[in-house]
Order: structure tokens, then sequence, then C-alpha cells
């Protein structure tokens, strides 16, 4: 099937949108967006807001996701080894990019190169609370590695909330980007 078919949510409206804009500089020359693909449930919001914003996306994975044929979408596949994503993806952010990401450890590394950290459900991760976020998760860790019996729970599922958050957390910090640029 052809991306764009009805395959996956969102797609049938992707494929609908322009793939060229009229001729003239990028609106956002100096802005990327990152993300840390292989588990995430955004990807097409998220080439929805860039488009509009024609940032270009990258997607990075350790193995081949599909993505929609458009100039401003790249897919790097890295390889298996560990962390060799986030490794790729901490190595290229800095100043004007925009990573996404539930990767906690990664979006510590992101804001530490100067980017903007978002979570799929739109949580925005920031300088004052990745401290309380990766404090958080090792006390987690900790806890299901003692667990015995009835397993620790993770994360709530996804909900249409989570999604409409994250394309407003989206939008709101392109904007804010390119008000910098």
């Amino acid at each position: 099937m052809v991306f764009g078919e009805g395959d996956d949510g969102c797609a049938d409206e992707i494929s609908r949108l322009p793939l060229f804009r009229a001729a003239g500089p990028p609106i956002a020359p100096n802005m990327k967006i990152l993300v840390d693909a292989d588990a995430c449930p955004v990807k097409d919001e998220i080439y929805k807001v860039a488009w509009r914003h024609e940032a270009p996306v990258t997607i990075v994975s350790n193995s081949v996701i599909r993505v929609p044929a458009h100039p401003l979408v790249d897919r790097v596949v890295v390889s298996d080894g560990f962390d060799a994503a986030d490794d790729w993806i901490a190595e290229r952010a800095g100043p004007g990019a925009v990573c996404i990401t539930a990767d906690i450890l990664l979006a510590d590394r992101c804001l530490k190169a100067g980017a903007v950290v978002i979570a799929p459900n739109g949580k925005p991760f920031t300088q004052s609370s990745i401290g309380a976020a990766i404090a958080t998760r090792a006390i987690m860790a900790d806890l299901r590695a003692g667990a015995v019996g009835d397993p620790i729970g993770g994360p709530p599922p996804f909900s249409k909330s989570d999604r409409s958050r994250f394309l407003s957390a989206l939008d709101e910090a392109l904007v804010r980007l390119r008000r910098t640029r």
C-alpha cells in the first residue's frame, strides 16, 4: 500500500498537502525538527505542523519507518547499537532544533545542547523540569527492578488530549523559534 491511501491515521490528509510553496526564501532557514521515531505516536502531526512552518523534519530510527515523500522530510536509519538513534539526535541537537522524544535521558542531552524538547504527549522538557523527570525515572526503574508479583505499571495510554496538547506545543515552539531567529 502506498503512503497516503488510508493506511494510517492522517495519511490521506497529509498526502494532499502541497509539496512546495511559492518561490522565496524558506520561512524557517535555521529551524529543524529531530524525531526519536521508533515508538513516536505523533509522526503525522509532526509532518502537518512542520510543513505549515516549513521546518525540515528528520525521522531517526533503528529500523525503516515509512515517511511521506516530501522535500522537508528526511529519514535516517541508524545501526542497531544501544542508543544509536539517541546519539545521532543528540549530536545534531542545538539552538534552532526541536527534538521530539519520550526518552528522558535523550531529552536531557538535547536540552544541554540548547534544543527545545517536547514529549509526544505535548509536555515540554525544560531545564527546570528535567532533573525531577530523571529522578522519577530512576525511582521507577528501582521499583520495577525490586517488584515481586504484580508488575509496576507504565505510563497511561496515549489519548486524544495528549495529541492535541502535542500539536499546540509543537506549533508554539516553532513560532517562538522563528521569532528568535
